[in-house]
Order: C-alpha cells, then structure tokens, then sequence
C-alpha cells in the first residue's frame, strides 16, 4: 500500500466511543480556564498586582488551557477519567488557599457573602462564556485534526465510518453550533431593519471566504494527493462548503420565519429528514450510492454524505439561533444567570432523554448523514460543555470577589454589591475596569482571528503530514511535533492579537 492509502486506512471504519467519555473529555476544558483563573487571582493576592508579562501570560495560558488537552488525547487517553477529579482537587486547593488568605470581607460568614453573590451585577453587553465556548471548540478541533494522524490518538476519538460517537464527530457539529451562536440574526443584524433581498445579497456576499477555502482546499488536496476519508463529505465536498451553505440557507429560512420559533423550523427539519431517510431509499443511497456498490459516478454520488448532511447541519444551526437568543437576554444578576443555568440543564436533560429514545427505536447517531439522533446528540452536548463554562465563569466571579481588584482575562466584567444592610438591595458600588493589557490573552486572541487559527491549523496539518510520517511516530517524536504545531498556531494568534491586528477584509 501506498503512504496515502495507509493513512486512508488508519483513520477510516472506525467505531467511536462512549457519550460517558465524550462528556468526561469535554469537562476538561472548563476545568482547565477554572484552574488559570485561580491561578491568577492567587496571584494578585500574593504580590498585589496582576500578572503585567505578556510572555509569561501566553506561557501560563498554553500549559494551563492547551496543554492538557493536548495529552488528554494522546498519552493520558488511557486515564481520561482520572483527569477532571485531579483537576479539580487542585483546583478545590487553590480556592482554600485564597479563601483563607483573603483580606477582603473577613469578619463576613460565607452565606453572606454568597448572599452578596447572588446579587452581584454582570456586565450584560459581554457573555464570556460564548467567547470561551466558541474558542474551545475551535482550539479542541485543531489539535484533533493533526493529532488524529498519530497513533497516540486513540481510534475511538477519530470519526465514525457510518454509525457511533467519536470526538471528531462532535467537533463537526460543534463548529456548526458555535458559528450560529453569534450569527447576525442573534446579534440582532437581521432583516427586520432593511429589505429582504438586500439582506440575502449582503449574507450570500459573506459566505465568499468560506467558498473560496472549500476552493483551495480541494484543489489543494487534490493536486498533491493528499489523504481524504472520502466517506466523510464525499469526493468534491469539504467542511468550508457545509459552513458556507449552512449560513446562507439559515439566513434565506429566518428572512421567512420569525427567529424566535427558530427552534421549531430545527425540529421539524431534523424530524422530517429522519422520516425520509427511513421511509424512503434516501439512507440507502447516502451509504452505498445508487447502485448500492458504492458508486462514486456523478456529482451527487460522489457527494451525497456532503450534500445531503447539510439538513442535519442546518437543523443544528437553527436550534444554536434559538439557544443564542434565549443566552442574550438581558440578565444583570447573578441570580438571574443561576435561574439560566436550571433551565438549560433542564433542557439537556430531556435532550439526553430524546437521544437515547431516538437510538434505540428510530436510529443509532450517524454523523454521516446528519441524521435526528445526531443533530439531538450534537445540541445536548453543546449545551452541556456551554453550561459548564457558565458556571466556572460564576465561580471565578465569586473568587474575584472574596479577593478586591483582582481580574481573569475572558471573565464576567462585575459590579459588586454594597454591603450595607441599609442600602437598597439594587445599589452597586462598579469595580475597577480591567486594565487592556489584561486583556492580552489567548483565548481572546483566538477569538479575534478564528477563521484565520482554523485555517492555519488546517495548512499546518497538512504541512506535517507531508513532511512527516505520522502513523509510525514514537510517542515523544509525536507529543514534541503536536506542542510546537499548536504552540505556533497560538503564537502567530497572540502577536496579531498583542498588535491589534484583525485579519477580516470581507
């Protein structure tokens, strides 16, 4: 066999994991930003000033927020479920230290101070756990795709041939998810305030990028013959034309829905899309082609997992626009967040409910063809890992508290409670603005320059795999090539970032 099919055949017919793993994989990331917040504020408690060092701020943030991740599916993939308790017992040690250590609001008992808490007023124009979610998801994507090519990534993590739950499987979906959190119909840029064509022509215009990077990468691919799972989109498709044509049919369906009922037009697509795939020989041909041979002969059998997954994809979209609207309304307190918080958790539960109803009387999850139990798989875990950045976000906020003029990059902007029994519950005493330097961090850096980190993560990985044999690396060869790989996709992040550069020209 050739080197192209041999790494063909290391990442095909595989067979996914656990949703138990997956989630214990997922809570890595919050844990991990609770732990560099903590670290942070200890910090500033001990040496009454923050950490001003641009240097040692990115090398905080890559060993803290990357690092982990970047073993948790190579070397330590064996103990993954031993990773999130020692996080958080050392996570639960810092918290101890700075509690006992504090010189703010010490004669006060801690159900006061939660009291407090619950009263605290959150900057509503900033929600940083979009920001954090959106990132991440990026982050956890570029490390798969290179580290997938390795052999210290487990097989189990990689992407499923027809039926099961890989991690890469969900990062699809993921991205999707992510992507319709901030679109313009939830930040509120929608049609209601010009007229329909002009709005479609502007969305149809923005999509350019995408279509033009779904260009380069199939020529690309094809003109050096680089290694393509062909069953994941096809042979023409790619994942940039899925982005592209998601967006502008959400955008052509919410110019004739109201957004608001978005979650409605998600359910029915996803249903009515699993009801033709069963009903009629849609799923057959999505599998095995039209003569059931695997035939690749004409553009929608060469394309028919790209083409015909874009229902599922949208179904995803439109459910993110209903939970990016419900995520901006106006909440000023923390109390209001907590109420928040219940509701979500809530609807995750019924969601994992409805997944497990769907696998075992309709249809296992298929990312191949997007199917119900996919689309309900991908939004139950998406509000799971949002839940969890939420939460982390409130507990950094409380230790911001217990520690006066202490600040965490990335994290809520708070005004805090006067404490006087006299004073009206909804009187606030604002907290001293983060100074901008503070703000020079890696995961705000990523986030202004996203497409541009996933689209330098993708040429990098390619670069690797050209240069370097992948699947018959030793453990240290691999471990050096995926820290330098992700350690410079996040440098070039930070310098642009550190110069105030955005490279957006469309």
């Amino acid at each position: 066999m050739s080197q192209k099919q041999l790494k063909e055949a290391f990442i095909s017919n595989l067979n996914g994991t656990t949703l138990l793993e997956i989630s214990v994989g997922l809570s890595l990331a919050p844990l991990c930003l609770l732990c560099r917040g903590l670290l942070l504020i200890l910090y500033y408690l001990h040496y009454e000033k923050p950490l001003s060092s641009r240097k040692y701020n990115l090398l905080l943030d890559f060993v803290v927020l990357i690092c982990p991740l970047l073993f948790s599916c190579t070397v330590l993939s064996p103990v993954i479920f031993f990773m999130p308790p020692v996080i958080a017992a050392f996570c639960a040690g810092i918290f101890s230290k700075i509690y006992s250590q504090r010189k703010h609001d010490i004669g006060m008992s801690f159900r006061q101070i939660v009291n407090d808490f619950q009263k605290t007023y959150l900057d509503p124009d900033y929600i940083p756990s979009i920001t954090l979610f959106r990132v991440f998801v990026n982050v956890l994507t570029s490390i798969s795709i290179l580290a997938v090519d390795f052999p210290q990534y487990p097989r189990r993590y990689a992407k499923t041939e027809t039926y099961g739950t890989g991690v890469m499987d969900l990062g699809v979906g993921a991205f999707i998810f992510a992507n319709a959190l901030v679109c313009p119909e939830v930040r509120q840029k929608s049609c209601a305030t010009q007229p329909k064509f002009s709005y479609l022509t502007k969305q149809f215009f923005s999509i350019w990028p995408l279509i033009f990077l779904g260009l380069g990468r199939l020529f690309s691919v094809k003109s050096i013959e680089y290694h393509e799972h062909i069953s994941e989109y096809g042979v023409h498709w790619n994942f940039f034309f899925t982005l592209a044509f998601v967006r502008l049919a959400a955008s052509l369906i919410l110019t004739i829905f109201p957004k608001n009922k978005s979650w409605i037009v998600a359910m029915n697509l996803a249903v009515f899309y699993q009801l033709i795939l069963n009903i009629t020989s849609l799923k057959m041909f999505v599998l095995h082609g039209s003569n059931g041979r695997d035939t690749r002969v004409g553009f929608l059998n060469a394309n028919r997992e790209g083409l015909f997954s874009l229902f599922g994809y949208l179904a995803i979209y439109m459910a993110s626009v209903q939970v990016g609207l419900y995520l901006l309304k106006c909440r000023n307190f923390v109390r209001d967040w907590i109420k928040a918080i219940c509701f979500l958790i809530l609807m995750v539960l019924v969601l994992f409910i409805f997944l497990h109803l769907s696998q075992v009387h309709i249809d296992p999850v298929s990312r191949r063809m997007a199917n119900l139990s996919y689309c309900v798989w991908v939004v139950a875990h998406c509000l799971t890992l949002f839940i969890c950045f939420v939460v982390i976000d409130l507990m950094l906020v409380f230790t911001k508290l217990l520690v006066n003029g202490s600040s965490v990059p990335c994290c809520w902007n708070v005004i805090q409670p006067a404490h006087s029994s006299k004073k009206h519950d909804t009187e606030a005493v604002p907290v001293k603005r983060e100074s901008k330097l503070l703000h020079i961090c890696l995961i705000s850096a990523i986030d202004k320059n996203q497409l541009l980190f996933f689209l330098l993560a993708n040429i990098m990985t390619g670069i690797v795999n050209m240069m370097i044999d992948t699947i018959h690396s030793k453990t240290s060869f691999t471990l050096c090539v995926l820290h330098l790989y992700m350690f410079f996709n996040c440098l070039i992040m930070y310098i642009l970032h550190a110069r105030n550069i955005v490279l957006k020209f469309w």
